[in-house]
């Protein structure tokens, strides 16, 4: 894998080196450069960064010159600033209308708060690990609770692991300050997430792409050890990867796909097209580098690492 990944990385082309340098700046400008903090505080899991770059625009950091982990306009759901969030919507499409959503990593709220405004009547169970984050998401987000939406404090494969009415949607888009926490990406760990799925449900799985992610190929890999089908929708102007993960098999060809998520968002409103977001990113994940290494507890995950 080393000497395979080096190769990749040599013969990445001109165009894409200039985008991965524009994009690596776009994420890691100074803190304070040109940009008001309003909070700042260190966690036991990092140092919480919230930004106002412009009045009533949020940015939320787990590090100093870290990546943009949230971008929220207060008061607008809509807002979906950073592209994979748009993205990330795609997957329903592969569900029947959700009644169970849930989101494991909750950041500045993006997610959640979308999902309330156009599924009203779902419950919704937002999870994070820091209780720094809930706070900071509630306060400086605008992040708001009801009858139906719950923000839980809590490590979300242990939260996973104890639920017990399945989700028809669970979204896996927990980031420490630049990667998946290990624990969140092994073979046992998407077996508790299968098993907390409805058998018509779908898994939505934010991850960096290869570029910036030597476990990229593995990560896809242990998707593919548990679950029966694997799409993977590449985000414009962004080196994330949406995948999505079924419990069952459904192939789907793009125009199919393409149509389906057209219907989803035509039929709630939404102010852009998922179709449109599929055409450019879908890929079906069958062919997969063999060398790639399922990744388990074992190999590491339960001390945080590799």
């Amino acid at each position: 894998m080393p000497g395979k990944k080096n190769q990749s990385r040599s013969a990445l082309p001109l165009g894409a080196l200039w985008l991965l340098l524009l994009l690596a700046a776009h994420c890691t400008l100074p803190a304070h450069a040109q940009q008001g903090v309003l909070y700042e505080k260190a966690s036991k899991f990092g140092t919480i960064i919230v930004e106002e770059p412009e009045r009533g625009t949020r940015i939320l950091r787990f590090e100093k010159n870290g990546a943009r982990q949230s971008l929220v306009r207060l008061g607008d759901p809509d807002y979906l600033a950073l592209p994979y969030t748009r993205v990330t919507f795609v997957g329903l499409a592969l569900c029947a209308e959700p009644r169970r959503l849930l989101v494991v990593g909750l950041g500045g709220g993006t997610l959640p708060s979308f999902l309330r405004k156009y599924y009203p009547d779902a419950v919704i169970d937002a999870v994070d690990v820091d209780p720094e984050v809930v706070y900071v998401a509630k306060t400086y987000f605008g992040f708001r609770e009801d009858a139906r939406m719950h923000a839980h404090v809590a490590d979300g494969r242990r939260f996973i692991e104890q639920s017990r009415e399945p989700y028809d949607a669970i979204f896996l888009d927990a980031f420490g300050a630049d990667s998946v926490p290990p624990h969140l990406t092994t073979q046992e760990f998407m077996q508790a997430v299968r098993r907390a799925l409805r058998p018509d449900g779908v898994v939505i799985g934010n991850v960096w792409g290869r570029y910036l992610n030597p476990l990229y190929d593995s990560m896809l890999r242990t998707y593919r050890e548990v679950f029966d089908e694997l799409y993977v929708v590449d985000v414009e102007a962004s080196l994330n990867k949406i995948v999505l993960a079924l419990p069952r098999k459904q192939p789907l060809a793009r125009d199919e796909f393409i149509d389906r998520a057209h219907r989803v968002s035509t039929a709630k409103g939404f102010g852009f097209d998922l179709g449109a977001l599929v055409d450019y990113g879908y890929t079906q994940a069958r062919e997969l580098e063999r060398e790639a290494k399922v990744l388990r507890d074992g190999d590491g995950a339960g001390n945080g690492k590799w």
